[in-house]
């Protein structure tokens, strides 16, 4: 959510933003906004007035009656009387005001950063750089479900008749490469200083609109029935709302926090669930980082944490590259993104395993969340980026350290996590 200054000093700023966005639907809200946000001024306005007319009024009874002079004070009530009722009729009117600006404003795109490509969709995403030389050897790499079953690692037949389409079992050693490969991300991000943390993996729906948009919303989160709780999609939701309402003392930024948790999604839209393999799925395990530190610091930890998710895969033999996410391609909260994709040698190209984000203050202004400084009270940024999602990383490291035989050769970096084996056959 943007400050409504914007929208009081700037709108053709806010509305050039919107259209960058290629939601032109929206144009019109920044009026409205505007024109409510005037009359609530200027209700409070009057309402002040009326409030310091009423209690001058309201002293003067009391000289009045002591002068003996009831028919004056009689007359003065009967004002005061009709000064309370448009004063409760101007604070019903800022009541109604401050909801629909609320409504409004919180479909409001936040305003992206100026180096942001722009595009309507991902189509017009830009290549930043590649890491690592890609890949194709000249045998055949199977389809991921068919590498993990042939060493028993996959039964997504039992987990349709248990749960549905879109879960699985991963089994033996696919499992505990799982494991191991979400250790040693933990362990890293340890090793750069970040808190580690076992969020909780439900969260109620003011936590839920205050870290994503209602469109994120509907698409990704599963509600638990009768209650207003819902499950996490993805651990910064829970991470950010671990601040939710507080004061942040200035010395304790930047907060560095690297996160384990399941996550579920509905995965809503035309990509649709996978039916065999593991890619596009309703649950998967993720190590996540999130930095909430001062507005003039966010473009640096941004720069920081993207590195920090090259730096690993390529730890595990996987090439990446780094991609510009164009300005119709971002979430509405997002003030600038891109993708980590990892190499996939039996696609012949990249696919997305991770992403990183910076938001400005916008969840910390939707969450109540403060930072006490010298001069005063202020937003801190936010910032969140996936530091390894299980299956997606599965499927990479799969595909890229696939031997001739069959056989897959476990990165260096796992071996510890995995008993010192150094090959799944």
């Amino acid at each position: 959510m943007i400050d409504i200054k914007l929208i009081r000093e700037n709108k053709d700023l806010v509305k050039e933003n919107i259209k960058k966005k290629f939601q032109e639907k929206k144009l019109e809200l920044v009026d409205q906004i505007y024109d409510m946000d005037l009359e609530y001024r200027k209700c409070k306005s009057r309402g002040d007035e009326l409030r310091a007319l009423k209690n001058s009024k309201s002293s003067e009874i009391g000289n009045l009656m002591r002068d003996g002079k009831k028919d004056e004070a009689s007359l003065i009530k009967e004002e005061i009387g009709k000064i309370s009722n448009e004063i409760v009729e101007l604070e019903n009117r800022e009541v109604e005001l401050e909801k629909d600006i609320h409504e409004k404003m919180m479909v409001i795109p936040n305003i992206i950063d100026d180096s942001v490509p722009i595009g309507p969709d991902d189509s017009c995403n830009v290549e930043i750089e590649k890491f690592g030389e890609p890949v194709v050897p000249n045998y055949e790499i199977p389809y991921n479900a068919d590498i993990l079953e042939s060493f028993n690692g996959l039964d997504k037949e039992s987990a349709g008749r248990t749960s549905g389409n879109g879960f699985y079992y991963l089994m033996g050693d696919a499992a505990r490469l799982v494991s191991a490969m979400l250790s040693y991300a933990r362990d890293y991000m340890i090793d750069k200083n970040f808190i580690y943390c076992i969020p909780p993996f439900m969260i109620r729906s003011d936590v839920v609109t205050g870290v994503m948009s209602f469109e994120e919303m509907d698409a990704m989160m599963y509600k638990i029935e009768g209650e207003d709780l819902y499950l996490i999609g993805t651990s910064e939701h829970s991470m950010i709302g671990k601040f939710k309402g507080q004061m942040i003392n200035k010395q304790e930024l930047p907060i560095t926090m690297t996160s384990y948790s399941p996550c579920f999604r509905k995965e809503v839209g035309a990509h649709g669930i996978e039916e065999r393999g593991i890619y596009r799925v309703h649950q998967f395990e993720k190590q996540e980082m999130i930095v909430i530190c001062e507005p003039e610091e966010s473009m640096d930890w941004y720069n920081k944490m993207w590195q920090y998710t090259v730096e690993i895969f390529r730890n595990l033999n996987i090439p990446v590259r780094t991609l510009e996410c164009c300005s119709g391609d971002l979430a509405d909260l997002k003030v600038k993104s891109c993708d980590v994709e990892a190499w996939s040698p039996r696609q012949q190209k990249y696919f997305e395993v991770g992403s990183c984000s910076t938001l400005g203050d916008a969840q910390a202004r939707r969450l109540g969340i403060r930072v006490k400084g010298e001069k005063g009270n202020y937003y801190p940024h936010t910032l969140n980026n996936t530091v390894l999602a299980s299956t997606r990383a599965l499927i990479a490291l799969l595909e890229n350290n696939l031997q001739e035989d069959g056989s897959i050769k476990i990165p260096e970096v796992l071996r510890p996590y995995m008993g010192g084996k150094e090959y799944i056959k």
